[in-house]
């Protein structure tokens, strides 16, 4: 992995990130996961960037307070700055060692503010709460802190679970009102659809007359999703397409710039680094950016930056290229195998009544192993699949091919007759795809460490009219790159 529009640091893993954008740039603290054991505590550590692609570690940004405290686990939360300048952070305290008055492990909002631009931090241990009258004492986690300039307050929402109810649908965002953020007044729930386990990493933020409340789904999937308003109190509407991407990119946040919002959250790892491992908690930053539809809906694709760090098209497959297999397959592959991280850009002219067509990754020479990214559109899906599936024994029945795809890894999308782009990032074990700018799915390929790309279609047909390979900018590339807009840019 290069880290060029990823990031992981150095012998350990990125977990939920608290992004706050200040003078252009984006300040990214996360949670910093060392998969230890014993455990040693979790920190904040922080991400600085000022183009989405190239990430600096400033190192430790809030540490553990150690074994005996209620913080020895510092978990996600948020960034504000109030009039005075001063930064404040609002954050998850956890210790597995210490119990509420349920019996339950205890999690507490805690507070911190730096007065140096945020290089230090003190801790305020008197601001400290926990989980108010109705709530359970476990689930009281991921402070998100906003001003309410319309009714002159600052409110915090917080990922809860009620006291009773059934117990998989007990998630509610709990709510808190503050006028000098150090004394906290609960107040009605923010929303409560009684519907999930928890609603993690909650944000919510206006753009062009719309609020947004995003969260992360803790219950069936483990998904970021989004609701919309057009009042900050609701009711919120939720869009036919609501979630950021499938099962591998968890708890994403927000934070905007120059009219642009970007999120940021992680690709999942999976246990022992290989395809069937089970997903892990905690991976590799990974950045989408938000456009906004006329209707108020969204649509998400790696920032235009990401996608300027390839550089110019490589040997491909001829644009014009047509696969016709009207009862069958048949695929076009090239001929050499892809570098270890590229980008593909695909166009799909799709013929009516086509079952299927997409693209092939790290496929052996014949086509017929590797991963595939496959549209699919008379169920209208995108979805990621691979062959050869697992084996459970050496019978052709202990094959997992009764498995339609990878079913954790699949992405509702329109596929309409006509033109369709398909555009794929690989960087190591690292993959994210893009349909139309606008539907995104990410995931790890561990098994198949180098192959060929190709196209392919079944059951119909398609004009391949691009399909073009692009592998990095060389740093001298990058740095003339720069130069170039420089020189171009207006005085």
């Amino acid at each position: 992995m290069d880290q060029r529009g990823f990031y992981r640091p150095e012998g350990a893993w990125v977990g939920d990130v608290i992004p706050f954008q200040e003078d252009g740039v984006f300040h990214l603290f996360y949670l910093y996961e060392s998969r230890r054991t014993p455990k040693d505590g979790m920190p904040w550590h922080r991400l600085d960037s000022d183009d989405l692609v190239a990430f600096r570690e400033t190192g430790p940004a809030i540490a553990s307070a150690g074994p005996d405290a209620p913080d020895f686990n510092i978990y996600t939360g948020s960034i504000v700055r109030d009039e005075k300048g001063v930064h404040h952070a609002f954050y998850t305290g956890q210790n597995p060692e210490r119990r509420g008055a349920d019996g339950l492990s205890l999690q507490l909002v805690m507070h911190a503010t730096s007065r140096d631009g945020m290089a230090t931090w003190q801790r305020h241990p008197a601001d400290t709460f926990g989980a108010t009258a109705g709530y359970e004492t476990a689930d009281w986690r991921d402070p998100f802190v906003f001003r309410d300039a319309e009714a002159g307050i600052w409110r915090m929402l917080i990922t809860a679970r009620h006291a009773d109810g059934p117990d998989r649908r007990r998630g509610v965002i709990a709510q808190c009102t503050s006028t000098d953020l150090r004394t906290w007044t609960p107040a009605a729930p923010f929303w409560d659809p009684r519907r999930y386990v928890a609603h993690e990493c909650p944000e919510v933020f206006e753009w062009n007359g719309w609020w947004y409340l995003v969260y992360s789904e803790f219950s069936e999937s483990f998904t970021t999703r989004y609701r919309m308003s057009r009042s900050l109190h609701g009711p919120w509407i939720v869009p036919e397409d609501d979630s950021l991407d499938g099962r591998a990119y968890y708890a994403a946040k927000s934070a905007a710039r120059d009219g642009r919002r970007f999120f940021f959250g992680w690709i999942a790892s999976r246990e022992g680094g290989v395809d069937d491992g089970a997903w892990q908690w905690a991976g590799t930053l990974s950045v989408l950016e938000a456009e906004q539809r006329a209707d108020g809906t969204l649509r998400f694709h790696p920032p235009r930056e990401f996608a300027d760090t390839f550089g110019e098209p490589e040997p491909g497959l001829a644009a014009g290229t047509i696969l016709r297999a009207l009862d069958g397959y048949a695929d076009a592959l090239v001929p050499v195998e892809a570098p270890r991280a590229f980008r593909v850009r695909a166009r799909f002219d799709i013929a009516p009544h086509t079952t299927e067509c997409g693209i092939l990754l790290r496929a052996s020479a014949d086509g017929d192993e590797g991963y595939v990214l496959r549209l699919e559109p008379r169920r209208g899906r995108l979805v990621f699949d691979r062959w050869p599936r697992l084996r459970t024994g050496t019978e052709q029945w202990q094959i997992s091919g009764d498995v339609p795809h990878a079913v954790e890894l699949e992405r509702s999308a329109p596929i309409d007759p006509g033109e369709h782009t398909l555009e794929v990032i690989v960087d190591g074990d690292l993959c994210v795809a893009t349909l139309d700018d606008a539907v995104v799915l990410s995931t790890r390929l561990y098994d198949r460490p180098a192959g060929r790309v190709g196209a392919f279609v079944g059951e119909g047909s398609v004009v391949v009219t691009e399909f073009t390979v692009h592998s990095p900018l060389t740093d001298a590339e990058d740095s003339a790159s720069v130069t170039a807009e420089l020189i171009a840019a207006p005085a």
